[in-house]
């Protein structure tokens, strides 16, 4: 079941674990733009366990016209990647983003995730790129109206 989440230490451990290899602490996992207004967060639970995740902020992209959003942390926990989760969060936040009217969402996507963007549709916008202490990257985006 997909849900509308708020910033706790649940989510902060799965971007921790997921995305910092749990080297962080979990204040350092906190994003400056997860209370921006307008910022949202979702998380896939199954059950009662949270298991995938992703915020989003309106946040511009370049020369990009009209209204947009930057998707960050998405993370889902080792034992359910592969079920098509994330792909089931994703659509729900760009049914979500059209409601309000967002013409596009962009994020800075991890090369090793790239394919799972190009399969929901996001194209990239080259040239990849390295984020210290990551690795590789690229911005992709996709229409949303």
């Amino acid at each position: 079941m997909i849900k509308f989440i708020k910033i706790d230490n649940t989510l902060l451990a799965i971007r921790n674990n997921v995305l910092r290899e749990g080297k962080l602490s979990h204040e350092e996992c906190i994003f400056p733009t997860d209370t921006l207004p307008g910022a949202f967060h979702l998380g896939y639970y199954v059950g009662d366990e949270l298991v995938c995740i992703a915020s989003f902020h309106p946040q511009a992209y370049g020369e990009f016209t009209g209204v947009g959003y930057q998707l960050r942390g998405m993370a889902t926990v080792d034992e359910y990647r592969g079920r098509g989760l994330g792909n089931q969060l994703l659509n729900f936040a760009i049914v979500y983003l059209h409601g309000q009217k967002a013409n596009y969402l962009w994020c800075n996507a991890r090369k090793s995730a790239r394919q799972f963007y190009l399969n929901m549709g996001f194209e990239t916008i080259p040239p990849e790129f390295e984020v210290p202490d990551i690795g590789p990257h690229y911005v992709m985006y996709v229409k949303i109206q």
